[in-house]
């Protein structure tokens, strides 16, 4: 038997060379396919990431404050009130008669505007008048008899302790006819209450009186039976900002405009000030006087009142911009890196759409505009891309 160890191995033919370069090349080909594989998966996971970021990151506009021009007068809003006004209430329980005027009635001083029924008041005036009568005759009787004791006193025909009594009678009894004679008087007083009249010269503004209505006086929760006033002459109250308070002095004149009457102004005078800057809004109270002979500013009414002040510069934006927070006003600033900056600024100048700013803002500021109620600062934020503009019609 031949021996088979001795026999030679033939060398490995070109079938072998290429099913280990086919091998090879199959790895290689299956981690490329991983490789790509993870890559992608990757790719999209940071893609989401950046989408759910890019969604959950608020889109803001931006407006950019104006420059506040020089301007040569300071329109503010103002209040206008009668120059004189009296509620009237009724100082005596009773019931209403009958009533005399109504809205929009001019008066005269004293004029009756209604009457009241009384009864009680009448019978306890009656009853007083009896009670004063009759300590009125006390009064006479005890100093007849004092005069007489004195005169008997003068002859040694009485003691003087008996003519001590009876001038003490006299005083005692002239003590009850002045006490009795006061209530008269005060029960007449209340009478007179049972007619309510005009204080002064005016109109009639307002009337809750009905007849047979029951009045009972003292009742804080009750309305004025009337109230009158006099419109002859108005005061309209308004609310300087602190920066113009120093420009604004007694005696200024003023330019005062209603909604009813447009294109009129009315001609009015700067008569006092408060002189003190309320905390809450940053102003400082002043009155107006105007001439209202004709009636036409209503008390109560809304008006706008031009003062002929500089402007205080400052920067202009939208009310929309602002944010009214417990800390104070504020407004959002974008910063270069599109987070939120809140900042406080404070208000020279309230013209309702836009708001004058006298702290706090700079021209080139990014100032959001409407801001989110949620938003805080170093909250990121992208920057709305602004519309373009509209091509002009060729």
């Amino acid at each position: 038997m031949p021996d088979m160890s001795d026999t030679p191995v033939p060398p490995e033919g070109p079938r072998n060379r290429s099913l280990a370069r086919f091998g090879i090349v199959a790895g290689l080909v299956a981690l490329a396919v991983v490789a790509v594989g993870i890559g992608a998966r990757v790719s999209n996971d940071h893609a989401l990431e950046a989408v759910a970021e890019d969604n959950g990151t608020p889109v803001v506009s931006v407006i950019r404050p104006k420059v506040g021009a020089e301007a040569d007068g300071l329109t503010l809003p103002g209040n206008i009130q009668a120059y004189n006004s009296a509620a009237l209430f009724a100082r005596t329980n009773g019931y209403v008669r009958r009533w005399l005027a109504d809205i929009g009635d001019r008066v005269s001083a004293g004029q009756v505007l209604a009457v009241i029924d009384a009864p009680e008041i009448d019978q306890q005036l009656a009853q007083a008048q009896a009670d004063y009568q009759t300590a009125s005759a006390n009064q006479s009787l005890a100093r007849t008899t004092a005069v007489r004791w004195d005169a008997l006193l003068a002859k040694d025909a009485v003691s003087k302790q008996e003519a001590d009594e009876k001038r003490g009678a006299l005083a005692a009894n002239t003590a009850l006819a002045n006490a009795q004679s006061a209530n008269v008087r005060r029960l007449k007083a209340l009478q007179g209450f049972t007619r309510i009249e005009a204080p002064f010269a005016g109109v009639v503004t307002s009337r809750s009186a009905q007849i047979g209505a029951l009045i009972v006086a003292g009742n804080a929760a009750s309305q004025p039976l009337f109230t009158v006033s006099d419109v002859r002459r108005v005061r309209i109250f308004v609310r300087i900002p602190q920066g113009y308070s120093g420009q604004v002095h007694a005696g200024m004149r003023a330019e005062v405009t209603v909604p009813e009457y447009t294109g009129r102004t009315f001609a009015a005078t700067l008569t006092r000030s408060a002189d003190a800057v309320d905390p809450t809004s940053g102003t400082v109270l002043v009155q107006l006087e105007a001439d209202n002979r004709d009636g036409a500013l209503k008390p109560g009414g809304y008006a706008q009142v031009r003062f002929p002040v500089s402007g205080a510069g400052g920067v202009t934006v939208p009310a929309s911009a602002l944010m009214v927070r417990e800390d104070g006003t504020a407004v959002a600033i974008v910063g270069p890196d599109n987070r939120v900056r809140i900042r406080r600024v404070t208000i020279a100048r309230d013209e309702g759409a836009t708001v004058t700013i006298a702290t706090g803002l700079t021209p080139g500021d990014r100032v959001v505009d409407t801001p989110p109620d949620a938003l805080v600062n170093g909250d990121r934020v992208r920057v709305e891309a602004a519309a373009p503009a509209a091509k002009a019609a060729g």
